[in-house]
């Protein structure tokens, strides 16, 4: 019975083969080529959109507005150098639901796009301060563990800093200390 179920598949993979005639191979054919040739040309422009093959084409095109990425230059002409400015120790309570209290004490450095901009930053480094012990003492020691904690962290201290020097900008909170007890 077996050998009958196999003998009638093979006559209808036949009848398939001569209804189709000699062009079913020619579509196999044409399909296994346009597939490989349908993505290549749709990944390439996806590269081309999303600007990808930039550097390879050569185009160096700046945006309306934006200046070419050259050093800035201060008053004197000279290029301006990367500053860095440390704010004081913070030490502060941390949020816990029981009665064990942890402490965070965190020394930062402020990294600034040029020496300029040290003095205006020093002038408003009480506000700084204050932004940064709102926001430490309301996480818990969990908010703080792994380096996805970690960087967490800098990302919100640092859009915290830019906040309160504006027009300023730091370019990175450097952690010179972090202790949590």
């Amino acid at each position: 019975m077996a050998d009958d179920d196999l003998d009638d598949d093979m006559e209808d993979d036949d009848e398939f083969e001569e209804e189709g005639g000699g062009s079913g191979g020619s579509k196999k054919k044409m399909l296994l080529l346009a597939i490989p040739l349908v993505l290549i040309l749709g990944g390439a422009a996806g590269a081309y959109f999303t600007c990808l093959l930039d550097p390879l084409m050569g185009s160096e095109e700046t945006v309306e507005g934006e200046e070419n990425a050259g050093p800035e230059l201060g008053p004197d002409g000279e290029p301006l150098q990367v500053a860095f400015t440390d704010l004081p120790e913070i030490l502060v309570n941390l949020n816990t639901t029981g009665r064990k209290s942890s402490f965070l004490k965190i020394r930062v450095s402020l990294e600034l796009a040029n020496s300029l901009d040290v003095p205006q930053v020093e002038a408003v480094q009480d506000r700084v301060v204050d932004a940064f012990q709102v926001y430490l003492r309301e996480l818990r020691v969990e908010d703080l563990k792994g380096s996805a904690g970690m960087y967490r962290l800098r990302e919100e201290l640092l859009a915290r800093v830019n906040d309160a020097v504006a027009p300023v900008k730091v370019n990175d909170v450097l952690f010179k200390e972090m202790l949590v007890q």
